[in-house]
């Protein structure tokens, strides 16, 4: 019996997911767009999290990939929100599990 025989359709899938929120950066990431209820620009997430525009654009394109964000691009700006169905999909009640308020 082989590993492969366990997998099923959506797994690749869920290993991006869990991959992406294994770091802090994305997760806090995650809260935030959560928390704002908005997409936000890549700008203004880069500065609320105090960091450069490339190593942002690098956590975006890994939230983007594994399905938890969209991005929209609108002349010179990029914005970013939550694809809440894939929460819904894969995780149910994780967003609502995160709050900034503790």
């Amino acid at each position: 019996m082989t590993i492969n025989q366990f997998f099923d359709s959506q797994d690749e899938i869920r290993i991006k997911i869990f991959k992406a929120l294994a770091d802090p950066i994305r997760l806090q990431i995650i809260r935030i767009l959560n928390d704002k209820k908005e997409e936000l620009s890549c700008g203004e997430m880069g500065q609320l999290l105090n960091m450069s525009k490339s190593a942002a654009s690098y956590h975006f394109k890994t939230l983007r990939e594994a399905g938890l964000t969209s991005t929209r691009k609108a002349g010179q700006n990029k914005f970013v929100q939550l694809n809440k169905e894939s929460f819904q999909s894969f995780l149910p009640g994780f967003l609502e599990s995160l709050t900034t308020e503790r």
